[in-house]
């Protein structure tokens, strides 16, 4: 990759980012995924709030933003999943953040899914088969949440050596302080 590298904004030419800081990385991009969900919920209500006269173009513009937002961060995830993999040879890891991934697109898939569901309910209340169809996207959103929290889960333990190691890296620096006092 001759760009910056998206995940630190390091240069190919320096050493990349150790573990636990593309962990940091990994757990703020999680965290901007989840504000991401929130805006995109917000504006569909919004735009649910205008029917009948619903405004598509102002819809069209958020969905816009929200897909290149979801783009950038998977891009970023899949940088870190990389160098976790390749770089630091930490498989386990790099394959838990590759569910996470995996998963997540699963759930925006669903969720952009659900919208159109429920906007066909608020359009024709009586459709039993949208009735049907919401239930079914809903369920299938709480089961994706539920995974990708034991997921995160199963990367807390996993990851959880990292930080043990920058415990030990700090005892042995203040030790070496205190030898050459």
């Amino acid at each position: 990759m001759a760009e910056e590298d998206k995940v630190s904004g390091e240069t190919d030419n320096t050493e990349p980012s150790c573990p636990r800081e593309l962990m940091k990385r990994f757990y703020h991009l999680q965290e901007e995924r989840i504000q991401t969900y929130q805006l995109f919920e917000e504006g569909f209500q919004a735009y649910l709030n205008g029917s009948p006269n619903y405004n598509f173009n102002l819809y069209r513009q958020l969905v816009h933003e929200i897909t290149e937002t979801f783009n950038k961060i998977s891009q970023d995830i899949i940088s870190i999943i990389h160098r976790m993999d390749t770089v630091h040879q930490r498989v386990t890891l790099a394959n838990l953040l590759r569910k996470v991934q995996d998963a997540e697109q699963v759930k925006l898939e669903n969720t952009a899914k659900l919208q159109m569901t429920r906007q066909n309910l608020l359009d024709h209340p009586g459709d039993e088969q949208h009735k049907i169809q919401d239930g079914q996207l809903k369920q299938s959103v709480k089961e994706l949440v539920e995974k990708l929290i034991d997921l995160m889960e199963e990367i807390k333990y996993e990851s959880e050596d990292l930080y043990e190691e920058e415990n030990e890296d700090e005892k042995e620096d203040l030790e070496n302080v205190q030898v050459e006092r």
